[in-house]
Formats: structure tokens, C-alpha cells, sequence
């Protein structure tokens, strides 16, 4: 609950910077995200520590990493200024990367544990990879190289492609990277 509290927390923040163009609501929104990280870290760290686990458990940390780490990045970067209609169609794309990927990973969950009930790889990154394109966006802001790029009738930034990479890497199925 803690990490879905990040998530919704980021993105309210992030529609407030919009609205005042505080740049101290975008900072305490990035902020949050990576506070969101450790929840999602811990959750699961005390869930086998206690040795207790539950479908709602799993659906719920699912949920709360598809609002932080998913929709919040996304709506945080639309709101530094990737917000043209290519870059708005990529951050959908992106949020809904890391939905599928989620979903696959509940569906797979049984059969990647092998019945120990600890999954020992990701298929696909991680969906907290999300930070890194994140963190990029926030750097390119702040040091005033957020330009848009003319794409025919149309413009877009060229991170939003750093988007579309993350979000074809989370959804990958050749990629298995070692869960900790």
C-alpha cells in the first residue's frame, strides 16, 4: 500500500507542478518513485520473511507497481514537456508495456517458481527500471535540453524513444535477468 501511496502521491504531484509550475512539486513527485522502489523491496522481503503470501498479496503489489512505476513515470514525464501527440502516444505505450508485463508475470509466477514459491528471474526488465528514463527526463529538464524534434506535421522528444525501449524491454520474453 505504502508503494501504490508513492505512485498516486507522484502523480498528483506532478499535476500540481503543471498547474502552479512549482518546480518543487516535480522534484518531491521523482522523489517518491524511487521511495516507492524500497516499499516494493521490502514487501516481498517480509512477505517470505514471514513466510506468509497471498493471490491478493501478489495482485496488490502488482497493482501498486503498475501505478508507481508504470501510469506515474509516464504522467510525470508528459508533465516536464513530453507532452506533444507522438510523445503522449508513446508514454501510453510505455504504461501499458509495464501493464502487460506485470499481468504476464502473475500469469507466469507458478510456473517460473518451479514450486518453491520465489520466482528466480524476470522475463523482461523489471518494471522499476522505469526510474532510468525517468531520471533522464528529470536531468534534461532541469539542465534546459528538453527540445522537441519536427517529425513531419507533427514534433516529439527524442528521449520519448529512451520510453519506447524500456517499455519493448520490460515486455521482452528472451530477456531473463536474476531476481534477487
Amino acid at each position: 500500500m505504502a508503494n501504490g501511496f508513492c505512485g498516486i502521491g507522484a502523480i498528483f504531484l506532478a499535476i500540481k507542478f503543471i498547474s502552479t509550475e512549482q518546480a518543487s512539486y516535480i522534484y518531491c513527485g521523482a522523489g517518491l518513485i524511487p521511495l516507492a522502489i524500497v516499499f516494493d523491496f521490502f514487501d516481498g522481503r517480509v512477505a517470505r520473511w514471514r513466510h506468509t503470501s497471498s493471490p491478493m498479496g501478489r495482485e496488490m503489489d502488482s497493482l501498486a507497481d503498475v501505478i508507481s512505476f508504470g501510469v506515474s513515470p509516464a504522467v510525470m514525464a508528459y508533465a516536464l514537456g513530453l507532452n506533444t501527440i507522438l510523445d503522449a502516444i508513446i508514454l501510453i505505450f510505455f504504461a501499458v508495456c509495464g501493464l502487460s508485463r506485470l499481468a504476464r508475470y502473475n500469469v507466469a509466477a507458478d510456473k517460473l517458481s518451479e514450486g518453491t514459491n520465489k520466482v528466480k528471474y524476470f522475463e523482461g526488465t523489471p518494471i522499476t527500471f522505469s526510474i532510468i528514463p525517468l531520471g533522464i527526463t528529470l536531468i534534461l529538464y532541469v539542465t534546459g535540453h528538453l527540445m522537441p524534434i519536427p517529425a513531419g506535421l507533427f514534433s516529439f522528444h527524442l528521449i520519448s524513444l529512451l520510453y519506447i525501449i524500456s517499455g519493448c524491454l520490460m515486455i521482452s520474453k528472451t530477456i531473463q535477468i536474476p531476481k534477487p
